[in-house]
């Protein structure tokens, strides 16, 4: 039987992707032996707090003592809240607690932002991994050194399996369920909560942040030029021009600040200014492609598809609804 520990970090923490993550895998467990199977988990809640109250006071976790588990198969990361480097100085134990267990076998996942944790311990360096979209930023500067792979919904890589933002760590578990017991396991247990299986990426519900915080004046100016002018066409010569620097300067400053190439981030507003207009409802796919100043059907379309996952007619259809 395999020992999965459900880690419960110092500080503020997300209480559901616990408690969610708890029920799923044992409802599973349970499924596997009413299939007549021995059971394939033994699962523990456990941290180095006796007790953690959360959502002030409202609930706490009487965690086990986690010195108490000498091997741990799969341990369970959950989400954090927002004070990234408070939390990593609070749990420094923790961390290399959880650097040792991979070490002698174990398999780590995280939970959206719970990638800062499982960062910190050094195991993603030159790997890939997601967390939230609302986070990338600072996970980008906390950790270079980890390629950061936002649209994925999950990623998994030598034993260590990462997911995107908030509850799309239904779909985590769900993985490491088809994983560990079968596909009709993970089947029976979407069925049970309720969760759409196999989705892949977070993209149609990504907010496209601005990126202002970076310092570099020049590029903040050259940011709001393009978001004023946002149906217009836009010459990166002659705004790079306007701007007084050379055009492969500007761009390698626009890449070092935004994390996107100039066009790329172009097309990131544009398709951001489409989503809203598309959500209203009120527009044509048509209409709102010429407000955000394309003309060629196909291309918006597929930058639309590219940046969202899915069509403007599918995301037209998806957010809004005739009220009766």
């Amino acid at each position: 039987m395999k020992q999965v520990v459900l880690v419960v970090p110092k500080g503020n923490i997300n209480m559901s992707s616990i408690t969610g993550s708890f029920e799923i895998l044992s409802r599973a467990n349970a499924y596997w032996k009413k299939m007549g199977n021995n059971a394939v988990f033994e699962i523990c809640i456990a941290g180095y707090e006796p007790e953690l109250t959360l959502g002030s006071g409202f609930f706490s976790l009487h965690p086990v003592a986690i010195a108490s588990i000498k091997k741990a198969d799969l341990i369970v990361i959950p989400s954090l809240s927002y004070d990234y480097e408070q939390v990593l100085k609070d749990n420094s134990i923790l961390i290399d607690w959880i650097r040792e267990q991979y070490k002698n076998g174990a398999e780590v996942a995280s939970i959206c932002t719970g990638a800062f944790l499982l960062a910190a311990t050094g195991l993603l360096d030159g790997k890939s991994c997601s967390t939230h979209w609302n986070a990338a930023n600072d996970f980008r500067k906390m950790f270079p050194d980890t390629d950061l792979q936002v649209d994925k919904l999950i990623v998994a890589e030598k034993g260590i399996y990462t997911n995107g933002g908030a509850y799309s760590f239904l779909n985590l578990i769900l993985f490491l369920v088809e994983k560990y017991f079968n596909r009709e396991t993970a089947i029976y247990c979407s069925k049970v909560f309720q969760i759409e299986i196999d989705r892949t990426s977070q993209s149609p519900f990504t907010i496209f942040q601005t990126q202002k915080n970076h310092g570099d004046a020049i590029i903040s100016r050259a940011q709001t030029y393009i978001e004023e002018h946002v149906g217009e066409k836009i010459s990166f010569e002659e705004l790079a021009s306007l701007l007084a620097v050379s055009r492969r300067n500007f761009d390698r400053r626009f890449i070092k600040a935004t994390n996107n190439t100039p066009v790329e981030y172009l097309q990131r507003v544009k398709i951001e200014v489409a989503k809203n207009s598309l959500e209203k409802g009120r527009a044509t796919v048509s209409e709102v492609m010429y407000e955000v100043g394309y003309a060629d059907d196909k291309a918006f379309r597929e930058v639309f598809k590219k940046i969202t996952g899915i069509s403007p007619q599918q995301y037209r259809a998806k957010y809004t609804r005739d009220l009766l």
